[in-house]
């Protein structure tokens, strides 16, 4: 039986490269690479050689802040820079596919860790994953939830052995209920949409990523009341069916109340996963971001009535942040696939899909119809 001392260590140890001296280039500046990305790269000691944004006041501020000697004024400058073996984009998703077809053209990069979502849908997404193949490039994009401490933990009690069932059987019934106000960013407002893309995409994801591909989905949206530009997707909630018989239930409410306006509020976002088993539920810590709240994980199974609590002290925002960056170099030094690479990712962008067509539709949608097309 998995012990609670080995779930922290997978849950909290990251493989890294044995070399850490590939020189990373950086493209964006704002939070998520500022904030997120580069202190948890330092603090691993990865090679943080370049950077550059829009903004070239701003890149050298972010350059100094985290002791980057290279700031560029263009991101077509940085690329030009022959020593750059790897780059770390994190660029609004409308404008991805246009810098990795930059990227591309450098014989110089072996690696790209792009930003999810992997474009603006399902049709962008496959335009980059088959650049970056044609080209020779590994392509492996940050779906970073999958590094939060606690979903690794989950995944952990979902392995089998040979001979050996899982620590809580067979999966029966998953389900992520968020009640979170995120950050949206300036540029969401041309793209239309909100919620689904940017914040549902990390829970479908972590769906994927415990439990496999769903068979169908459906998908209902409602109007954020907060938010005051024109969108498709504000609250959404998701069921995912398997052929196995697992149900799995999302719910995404970025509007909670209205505590932003003058309630008492109720944040935070709980998992559950119920298995023949055994049973496993938690917290994700990021909704009290910028405080350093530990996701948690707490579980029980056939055999002991007790509930069993590991503890740790990483959280996701940014400590989690290593993890996409270090599947790739990992990948770049062993010559294998990042297990975030880009072709799988493809599966993760179609279930997003799946999302609009299922609730525009008002249907539940088989994956297949958007892999296929």
């Amino acid at each position: 039986m998995l012990s609670p001392q080995r779930l922290i260590e997978a849950a909290c140890n990251v493989p890294l490269p044995q070399d850490a001296t590939i020189k990373i280039g950086c493209i964006g500046t704002g939070f998520i690479m500022a904030d997120c990305h580069l202190p948890a790269y330092r603090a691993a000691n990865l090679n943080l050689y370049a950077i550059a944004g829009r903004n070239l006041e701003r890149t050298q501020q972010v350059a100094a802040r985290h002791e980057i000697p290279n700031a560029y004024k263009s991101y077509e400058s940085l690329l030009d820079d022959p020593n750059i073996e790897v780059v770390d984009i994190a660029v609004p998703p409308d404008v991805q596919l246009s810098v990795i077809k930059e990227v591309v053209q450098r014989p110089h990069v072996k690696g790209i860790l792009a930003q999810k979502p992997l474009g603006v849908n399902l049709a962008e997404a496959r335009q980059i994953v088959e650049c970056c193949e044609q080209s020779g490039i590994t392509l492996a994009v940050n779906q970073n939830m999958r590094f939060d401490q606690s979903v690794r933990a989950a995944k952990q009690l979902l392995v089998e052995k040979p001979n050996e069932q899982s620590v809580i059987g067979k999966p029966v019934l998953g389900t992520i209920d968020m009640r979170a106000i995120p950050h949206w960013m300036p540029w969401q407002q041309r793209q239309g949409w909100l919620t689904c893309r940017i914040m549902s995409i990390h829970h479908l994801d972590t769906m994927r990523y415990w439990f496999g591909d769903p068979t169908r989905v459906y998908a209902s949206f409602a109007k954020d009341p907060r938010t005051t530009f024109d969108h498709l997707d504000g609250i959404g909630l998701y069921i995912l069916e398997y052929e196995s018989g697992l149900r799995c239930q999302i719910c995404d409410d970025v509007w909670t109340g209205p505590c932003r306006e003058g309630s008492g509020g109720d944040l935070g976002i709980r998992w559950r996963i119920e298995g023949t088993q055994g049973l496993a539920k938690g917290t994700i810590g990021w909704p009290s971001y910028p405080d350093r709240t530990p996701s948690t994980i707490t579980y029980t199974h056939v055999g002991s009535e007790n509930w069993i609590q590991p503890h740790w002290n990483q959280v996701w925002f940014p400590d989690a942040f290593i993890g996409p960056m270090a599947d790739l170099l990992v990948a770049l030094e062993t010559g294998g696939t990042p297990s975030l690479n880009g072709r799988d990712n493809l599966k993760t962008m179609a279930l997003v899909d799946a999302c609009y067509l299922s609730a525009q539709q008002q249907r539940s949608v088989a994956i297949s119809e958007l892999l296929s097309g």
